[in-house]
């Protein structure tokens, strides 16, 4: 094995999982047609080497850097120019990530820190686009017509120190200049109770942190200012994360995956209390004693162990252990094949209940007789989609684990756990209108189709139940919400997550003192939450008139996610409410900060679901903090509000060419059957529209949960933009405009 420098650069097909569901044999067509007509005649060209293609990605090694990066900005340019030839939604799209490192070299193959920056930087990258490292930009900078944007440090997972990542400009004005571009985070369209919904499974502007297992930087650290609960009434056990002593970091998914799949199976069983995994990782590497653990998670019993992986043999060490007297009940070395591992896990699923007298229903036995797949490679990769998660408003991270997913039902179509992780990312997807993987419409879809496929294969699924949970409940299907959220529970008694989404329905379907009871069972399940599941506690108790308790929660979410635009908004009406007005108008003050285009009719659209007097109170409550009424604090003068008929020749054949209150250039066309095209730098839509009364009404599918949104338009009199003949406000933005050729 030898070292060397080398330029490395990974290229990454943009939702290729998505386009294979669609067209497998098609998408892998296109995919070999890329290799070769684009990237080998350029590869040689630059004197690269292909190392290896690893499904839909390609790992290339360059003995120059100034070559690597010219070859991606040709490869690029080729393929734009054949989207622009071909079909553009079915042209592939590719990140190209580039890294000049050190690399390890073992036989044709290459690997090391080097690789691994240069995957990550990858998927920093815009789709079509180039990212490249500090030491990348340091030589190629005076050296192509090329320009870049500096992206700031960035922490990459699995690499210790933060990377400089610069985004290169392929555009020839650009050429020579570094600019230093600021990367905000996509606001998504789903926020407040929903986004609390999501603030569990669902990503939101909180943050997609309820399915996330690795959240390192939030988790609270285990200490004294943590509380003491009292013991259960049923037998109750907090499963230890377990210690990977392989001298393998890349096993440390098995361990977690472990962890994972017993807490997951004990939970089943109705007459366990088994703790949430969150709060049992946040004790990874704790000195305490395992008395002092259990006290403070409010459990009799601890189960502790370790993993050794080599090669195909698995060494396993388990100890389950009553906290009381500090005594072990029962121990057992497992030394077995890595495809006993479901075997291993069963017995020691076994032995737990055989210990603690656990007597087990028929559905008990059902559950915990099924096995999540025959294929181990297949399990594999749903364990690093489970350990990967997703994190806050993370979309590359979104892509990882939904590969990882794909790769799972792949080998085993038939693995009921791999769909319902599909059908949760679709859903965040939707909520949060990532349209970098896909459409609103699109996620929609994709979430009730796997979710759905996932109770087909496994009717007990409590994922997937909470997945249609959350889509009816916005769908406004509350009962069978509330059948689907119930369904989670039963099927999974101790899951937290199952419990608090329970909550939220009750909440939302004014069954006050049920949604209390349920979200105080998920936190005594989950006795360290998440900053996600303290947001969501929050709304819950908001929704049940409970404010202080609401305020308490939300403030502590606040604390440790101080952009989550949904805390300010709950805590500037909770505030209110609870009759603190100076500290409500402090917390709308800063959502406005945040998000100046916050607005009541945004809220009014977005929580059309709410039963009409809970809608009332928070539109209410926002008002009286300082929340306008339109995007920016907008009002327009009444004298310049055009009218029905003046707005009718506004469309009709007319294009409108201007810019957004936040800078951003549009495009937007109207035709005379009530047709529509919006276009701007990241978006292309199509939609309807119809002149209602005196506003411009318009619906773009998949877009805004397909509500159809209505405006008003004035004559503008604004000296922020005085070229533009005209406003236009909708709940969702403010567009200066004037009518173009």
């Amino acid at each position: 094995m030898a070292r060397h420098l080398a330029a490395i650069l990974i290229a990454d097909v943009v939702g290729y999982g998505r386009l294979s569901q669609i067209d497998e044999e098609g998408t892998r067509v296109r995919f070999q047609a890329d290799l070769e007509d684009v990237f080998k005649p350029q590869i040689d060209a630059h004197a690269g080497r292909l190392v290896k293609t690893m499904g839909d990605a390609l790992l290339v090694e360059f003995h120059s850097v100034v070559d690597a990066v010219r070859c991606a900005s040709e490869v690029q340019r080729l393929k734009q120019q054949r989207k622009t030839d071909a079909a553009g939604d079915q042209a592939l799209e590719f990140r190209i990530g580039i890294n000049l490192g050190d690399i390890l070299v073992e036989g044709d193959d290459i690997h090391g820190d080097g690789v691994n920056i240069a995957a990550r930087l990858q998927t920093l990258a815009e789709p079509g686009g180039i990212a490249i490292s500090g030491s990348a930009y340091d030589q190629v900078k005076t050296k192509l017509p090329l320009g870049y944007a500096f992206l700031g440090e960035q922490t990459v997972k699995s690499i210790d120190e933060p990377i400089r990542v610069y985004r290169v400009l392929l555009d020839p004005s650009a050429a020579g200049r570094t600019i230093v571009e600021k990367r905000r985070r996509r606001r998504g369209r789903w926020r407040g109770p929903a986004m609390a919904a999501a603030a569990m499974a669902l990503a939101t502007s909180v943050g997609a942190i309820f399915w996330s297992p690795s959240w390192p930087d939030l988790l609270p650290s285990f200490g004294p200012q943590r509380v003491t609960y009292p013991l259960s009434d049923t037998p109750s056990v907090a499963v230890l994360p377990f210690i990977n002593v392989s001298g393998d970091a890349q096993q440390d998914h098995l361990a977690d995956g472990l962890t994972d799949g017993l807490i997951t199976e004990l939970s089943k069983v109705s007459g366990l209390f088994v703790i949430a995994r969150h709060s049992v990782f946040t004790l990874r590497g704790s000195a305490e004693k395992v008395q002092a653990i259990a006290a403070e998670l409010g459990v009799h019993y601890i189960l502790e162990g370790s993993l050794q992986r080599a090669d195909t043999r698995l060494r396993i060490n388990v100890k389950l252990i009553d906290a009381v007297t500090g005594l072990a009940m029962w121990a057992e070395r497992y030394d077995r094949q890595y495809t006993d591992l479901f075997a291993v896990q069963d017995d020691v699923i076994g032995k737990i209940i055989s210990a603690l007298s656990v007597k087990l229903t028929e559905g008990d036995r059902n559950k915990l007789g099924r096995i999540p797949t025959g294929d181990l490679e297949a399990y594999d990769f749903y364990m690093r989609a489970e350990q990967g998660g997703h994190l806050y408003s993370d979309v590359d991270t979104f892509r990882q684990t939904l590969s990882f997913y794909q790769q799972a039902i792949d080998r085993d179509p038939r693995f009921a756990d791999a769909h319902a992780g599909i059908a949760r990312v679709a859903v965040d997807v939707w909520r949060n209108d990532y349209n970098f993987l896909w459409s609103a419409a699109v996620a929609r879809k994709i979430a009730y189709d796997a979710a759905g496929e996932a109770l087909k294969l496994d009717p007990d699924n409590a994922r997937a139940h909470t997945v249609l949970a959350l889509l009816q409940l916005v769908d406004n299907r509350p009962n069978e919400a509330i059948e689907s959220a119930n369904r989670a529970v039963a099927n999974q008694p101790s899951n937290a997550e199952a419990h608090a989404h329970l909550a939220l329905v009750r909440a939302h379907t004014g069954s006050r003192e049920q949604a209390v009871g349920e979200i105080e069972n998920a936190l005594r399940l989950d006795p360290t939450p998440l900053p996600a599941m303290k947001l969501l506690a929050g709304v819950v108790f908001y929704l049940s008139q409970e404010n202080r308790r609401a305020i308490d929660l939300m403030e502590e979410a606040k604390r440790l996610l101080p952009e989550a635009e949904a805390a300010r908004e709950y805590l500037a009406a909770a505030y209110t409410l609870d009759g603190a007005s100076a500290k409500g108008r402090e917390e709308a003050s800063r959502l406005l900060a945040l998000f100046p285009d916050s607005n009541l009719n945004y809220y009014g659209y977005l929580y059309d679901y709410w039963r009409t007097e809970d809608l009332s109170r928070h539109l209410d409550a926002l008002r009286k903090a300082g929340i306008p009424q339109w995007p920016f604090g907008f009002v327009g003068e009444p004298a310049s509000r055009l009218s029905g008929g003046d707005l009718s020749k506004l469309v009709g054949d007319k294009t409108w060419t201007g810019k957004h209150r936040n800078g951003t250039d549009f495009v937007q066309f109207f035709d005379r059957a009530g047709n529509t095209a919006y276009r701007s730098s990241n978006t292309n839509i199509t939609g309807v529209y119809e002149i209602a009364g005196d506003r411009l009404c318009e619906t773009f599918e998949g877009y805004f949960l397909d509500r159809q949104v209505c405006g008003e338009v004035y004559r503008n009199g604004d000296e922020h933009m005085p070229e533009a003949d005209y406003v236009h406000v909708t709940p969702q933005a403010l567009k200066y405009f004037s009518i173009g050729p």
